[in-house]
């Protein structure tokens, strides 16, 4: 394949490198071209070609300058516009010239009429396109007819075409029914004018499953050969001593639930193995995560290891600290706290300590994945909120452990936001996954109201009442300056105003540019119940935990994601009393906040918010963090392909153990370069 430099650029920025990258770049939809209708008789509010004559052309200035032309055939006169024209194109349509336009007909005006249609001039009689037009997804300065010239001439080339050998055993093509994957790819860059253009456009074509299955057995291939390396590590072997473990569990105040009893034996099975344990551990909001993880190191430490715990921001690090020290002293377990804001005189102290191994749990935020950290001999790395963190940070702390004698840590991934079941069957393939599926007993289920802004004052009076009751109240803010753009009241503003209001209130305020001191004084004057309403930011989104908050108020509710409002929510309701989460929201609504906040009103269920949120958003959006370096599904769309991906994951198994080089190939043909990722 030549081109120049300059169009080599704009391709490598669709992520065209090679001529089976051109091949597998797919239209987004088709224009049909094979059809022309008579211009009365052309149905309206769908794409349609006509042909005619030009019999009148001319600039009109009013309401605004456009250049409208007349365009006659045998059964009536439509009017042309251009809103944005040049001179040139005035002389090209002149009078007397036969166009061909494609575009919808609607009725304005000039009477029948398109706006912009795509327009050529033909002569008569000029034949029509035998196949439907393919409309590719570009990029600025690359234009359709370039790109399609580009990829018309790959698939003329016998060379290039001699790539597409057949990567599938005929068994599996016979047994879910699929087309053969040449014939595929040249009917959806040429469909004959007999396919149904509803099924190209909503890709339920044969063309297109055989596609998507592809694409989903690519993935999955290269998931499941990973886990499969991964295993081909040694890692130490953790038993089961029941000494740490079963005094822990003794003195707690209350009883695990069966749901977190499940997990924590599967876990605790991975751990007792010789290779790296890679587990996702998954609950909602409250559901006791954190008790599975203290298990989970606990039996790292009596096998002589040290264990450590990773969180994404100051406030939840220090969080776990607090909580696991509590835990762990009273058993003679050094926890140490690592966090970037420490002085560097006491910070050394820390690291020593580590490295000596005689901190057993290290707690703290990515500060703990920095290289002069050195540990003993680390067992277990656990990484809260995982989905925040890169996969080159994650990466780095199970390097940390690495030992001299070739043993890899064993790797807990916790997660608040519950990851739906065809995204985890897709992007999580890699991973092992347990889910806390209950709720510890004696939670009040927490009640959403949605308030206008115009409805502040009763706000007001239900704060006051909460705290006369001796509870405690979350005011929560989206942004801590102010922004042009998002006019957003700033936590700032909000603490004056509720100053004056609550003249004999309590108030504190915290917010992620506070220093890290002020912070942790504040959330403990909160927790000791001697602040009676809380101003935050969203730096309370996660693991803060007061059981007397009862009220929680989110500002500008509108512009936060659903994850981020339903993990706020879980704040409140951490006792045995009702609670109420109100979310303030500024009229107008748009489309998209008017869905989201329904979903979050009607649901209290993280999964199921989680699912309708990846409905909304797409897996892209939805990954975040794990999204660097992740290759997207282009074709295949879980949700409506759900089946598809069942079948890809059963396939892949069966190819990884009976056709290992047809696995090999399938892999290089649709993912290239992109699978380095996946090792973490």
């Amino acid at each position: 394949m030549t081109v120049s430099a300059n169009v080599q650029e704009k391709l490598s920025r669709l992520g065209i490198r090679h001529e089976l990258d051109l091949i597998l770049h797919l239209p987004i939809r088709y224009e049909d071209e094979t059809h022309l209708f008579p211009i009365t008789d052309a149905p309206q509010g769908q794409t349609v070609q006509v042909e005619g004559v030009i019999v009148h052309n001319e600039v009109v200035v009013r309401p605004r300058r456009q250049l409208v032309c007349q365009v006659e055939d045998s059964s009536g006169i439509l009017a042309m516009r251009f809103l944005n024209f040049y001179g040139s194109q005035i002389k090209t349509y002149a009078v007397g010239k036969r166009v061909r336009l494609l575009g919808e007909i609607r009725h304005g005006f000039f009477g029948a009429e398109m706006v912009h249609p795509k327009c050529r001039i033909v002569r008569e009689g000029e034949s029509l396109a035998d196949t439907m037009t393919p409309i590719y997804p570009t990029t600025a300065g690359l234009t359709q007819k370039t790109l399609g010239k580009l990829i018309e001439q790959v698939l003329q080339d016998t060379h290039a075409m001699q790539t597409l050998t057949e990567t599938l055993p005929e068994k599996i093509i016979n047994t879910y029914r699929l087309a053969g994957l040449r014939d595929s790819i040249l009917c959806l860059h040429n469909p004959p004018p007999e396919v149904s253009i509803a099924a190209l456009q909503a890709r339920t074509h044969p063309a297109w499953r055989r596609i998507k299955f592809d694409e989903l057995l690519a993935q999955q291939l290269s998931m499941r050969l990973h886990y499969r390396q991964r295993r081909s590590h040694s890692a130490p072997v953790l038993t089961q001593k029941n000494t740490l473990t079963t005094h822990f569990l003794e003195q707690l105040a209350f009883k695990l639930t069966a749901a977190q009893i499940k997990v924590a034996a599967e876990i605790s099975r991975d751990l007792a193995a010789v290779h790296p344990m890679q587990r996702l551990l998954q609950g909602d909001v409250g559901s006791g995560k954190t008790i599975v993880a203290a298990l989970a190191a606990l039996q790292a430490i009596e096998n002589g290891f040290q264990a450590a715990i990773m969180a994404p921001t100051e406030i939840l690090a220090e969080q776990h600290f607090q909580k696991l020290s509590t835990w762990f002293e009273p058993l003679g377990i050094s926890v140490a706290w690592l966090s970037g804001s420490q002085k560097k005189k006491h910070k050394q102290a820390i690291l020593d300590d580590i490295a000596l191994g005689t901190a057993q749990l290290a707690v703290g935020t990515h500060a703990l994945f920095q290289e002069q950290v050195l540990f003993h001999q680390l067992g277990l790395a656990i990484i809260d909120e995982q989905h925040r963190f890169g996969v080159h940070q994650r990466l780095a702390l199970r390097m940390k452990g690495a030992q001299s004698n070739n043993l890899v840590p064993h790797q807990l991934m916790m997660s608040a936001t519950p990851i739906p079941r065809t995204l985890s069957m897709s992007y999580f393939a890699d991973l092992d996954v347990s889910v806390i599926d209950e709720l510890p007993p004696g939670r009040a289920p927490v009640v959403t109201k949605l308030i206008a802004d115009d409805r502040r004052s009763e706000i007001i009076a239900r704060i006051q009442y909460a705290c006369r009751q001796g509870k405690q109240v979350y005011w929560v803010c989206p942004l801590i300056e102010e922004s042009d753009t998002l006019q957003l009241q700033t936590a700032m503003e909000t603490y004056e105003n509720l100053h004056q209001v609550f003249p004999d209130l309590n108030i504190g305020l915290v917010h992620g540019r506070l220093p890290t001191q002020e912070k942790t004084e504040v959330m403990a004057s909160f927790k000791q119940g001697d602040i009676q309403l809380l101003v935050a930011t969203t730096v309370i989104e996660v693991g803060v935990d007061v059981p007397n908050a009862s009220l929680m108020v989110i500002e500008n509710a509108e512009r936060m994601g659903l994850s981020q409002l339903h993990q706020l929510r879980g704040r409140v309701g951490r006792g045995s009393e009702a609670s109420i989460c109100i979310l303030l929201y500024q009229k107008p609504l748009s489309d998209i906040a008017r869905k989201r906040l329904r979903i979050i009103f009607e649901h209290t269920d993280g999964f199921e918010i989680a699912r309708q949120d990846l409905n909304l958003r797409g897996p892209g959006e939805f990954l975040g963090a794990r999204q660097s370096g992740v290759p997207m599904l282009r074709f295949a769309d879980l949700e409506q392909d759900g089946a598809l991906l069942t079948a890809a994951q059963t396939t892949a198994d069966e190819m990884l153990n009976d056709y290992p080089d047809l696995a090999q190939r399938h892999i290089e043909r649709w993912l290239g370069d992109k699978t380095e990722y996946l090792r973490v």
